[in-house]
């Protein structure tokens, strides 16, 4: 095989076809002065919708903080206690003012994850015979658990298409799916606000629209956060679900669900835990339930972490989320683009792309599968392993997105089924992708991010030209 050069290394002509990405220089100080490791172990980081990278600043202005002061659990009111419980409250009251969101209005609520904040909303939903459960085939796996909740208490679940090869959603199958379960008492609507698998942003405009319908909304903001401004000012979602991490990378184990007070007062929790009640009893068999946030938050949080999400999204606002945003954009449309224009020497191409081709309504997600010079797809998994061996950190799979992955793939119900009719009671990745013999199981999903750079962007198209076939 011989090599060629990709244009895409090109930074002269990046600069050329995206002059504000100038407007962005402060990044690339940002990535040596606060991520050094990335370039001193040679590291190509491309997994930014699975975790963001945290800086040595946040570090250090956790450990400082850590070293000066003194936290215990915050269920009590001896004076360590109510020290910490003053930093849990003042951490609230920050992420109310990121995302914009009046205190009169909405509730932030402590969680592990992403995955946590949405179980929460999925157990206490009052779902109940002919009540409904709707969402897109463009879900987290988070989401699409929550069907397990519904389906036991009667109600239905419906999923609306998403269409290839751009995988969005058509506005008029949405409406007809909204106007179709106008008849149910309760009615849940959920759709990622970006897209984990394919990086298409949803319209926000869907949460009024299905709010007149009667739904309440629940977002999946995990993938959109990092890069995108979510205003609850401007926009009313009644939960919203998300996790710290993957904004700035540290601390790990905490994540938030930001309910609206009304919407969660129609939340009904099957179970309670320690600080979760006012008072519980025994011989009386009766509990009562804490009002608001703490009623949600099991056990004792991870309290010697909150100063340190404080401490990252001042991070995020000192740098400018427009910046980062803009950034990002421009490294995910120039992969696409010099992706798209690889081919092998018969003219086939090198990848093929699931998902929008341009930037309108999209992220920097990118998710491509790999195909040979006849044509055939090439395993993910051994992208990957060659991936690995060129210090290249980048995702394979379905990226726990079953709907996405299934429409992108074109795996089919019936294909699907006979797999799910194997006589073993579970079936194992590897066995599933035995089943599935004839088509990928999987792709590839490169994500830029905060801290990525030009030349990130450049060595996996000269990685992706080793594919290359004269």
């Amino acid at each position: 095989m011989t090599e060629k050069k990709n244009p895409g290394c090109d930074y002269k002509a990046f600069i050329s076809r995206y002059p504000e990405y100038e407007t962005t220089k402060v990044l690339d100080e940002l990535r040596a002065k606060e991520y050094p490791r990335l370039d001193l172990e040679d590291h190509v980081y491309l997994d930014y919708t699975g975790g963001g990278l945290y800086s040595e600043l946040q570090l250090e202005q956790h450990m400082e903080f850590l070293k000066k002061c003194v936290m215990g659990n915050p269920h009590s009111s001896n004076p360590i206690s109510a020290f910490t419980t003053d930093m849990v409250e003042l951490c609230r009251q920050r992420v109310l003012r990121f995302f914009n969101a009046s205190p009169d209005e909405y509730v932030p609520i402590f969680t592990a994850n992403a995955s946590h904040a949405l179980k929460l909303v999925g157990e206490a939903y009052p779902f109940g015979e002919g009540d409904q459960f709707l969402l897109c085939y463009d879900n987290h796996n988070s989401v699409n658990g929550i069907r397990e909740f519904d389906r036991a208490r009667g109600a239905q679940t419906r999923y609306i298409p998403i269409i290839p090869p751009d995988l969005r959603v058509m506005e008029p199958t949405f409406e007809r799916f909204l106007d179709e379960g106008s008849s149910a008492k309760n009615k849940l609507f959920a759709f990622p606000a970006q897209s984990n698998f394919s990086g298409v942003q949803h319209p926000l405009e869907w949460i009024e629209k299905a709010q007149s319908k009667g739904y309440e909304v629940l977002i999946d903001a995990a993938a959109f956060v990092p890069t995108n401004r979510l205003d609850l000012g401007r926009w009313k979602p009644d939960y919203v679900a998300l996790s710290f991490y993957k904004m700035f990378g540290y601390p790990t184990g905490v994540g938030l669900l930001l309910a609206r007070k009304k919407a969660l007062e129609k939340l009904h929790r099957p179970w309670f835990a320690g600080g979760t009640i006012t008072v519980a009893s025994i011989k009386a068999d009766k509990h009562y339930l804490a009002p608001g946030s703490e009623g949600f938050e099991d056990g004792t949080l991870n309290y010697t972490s909150f100063p340190a999400i404080e401490i990252g999204l001042d991070f995020l606002d000192s740098i400018g989320l427009e910046v980062i945003h803009t950034r990002v954009e421009c490294h995910a449309a120039w992969l696409i683009e010099h992706m798209l224009e690889i081919r092998h020497g018969n003219g086939r191409p090198v990848v093929r792309l699931y998902g929008p081709t341009d930037m309108k309504l999209r992220g920097g997600t990118v998710t491509v599968n790999v195909y040979d010079r006849d044509g055939e797809w090439i395993d993910h998994l051994l992208v990957e392993q060659r991936a690995n061996q060129h210090n290249i950190s980048l995702r394979t799979g379905c990226f726990c997105n079953p709907g996405a992955g299934e429409t992108a793939l074109d795996l089919t119900k019936e294909e699907l089924i006979d797999c799910f009719d194997q006589p073993d009671a579970r079936m194992s990745l590897k066995e599933f992708r035995q089943c599935i013999d004839s088509k990928s199981t999987g792709a590839v999903r490169i994500s830029v991010g905060l801290a990525s750079n030009f030349g990130d962007v450049s060595a996996f198209l000269e990685f992706l030209e080793k594919f290359r076939e004269d």
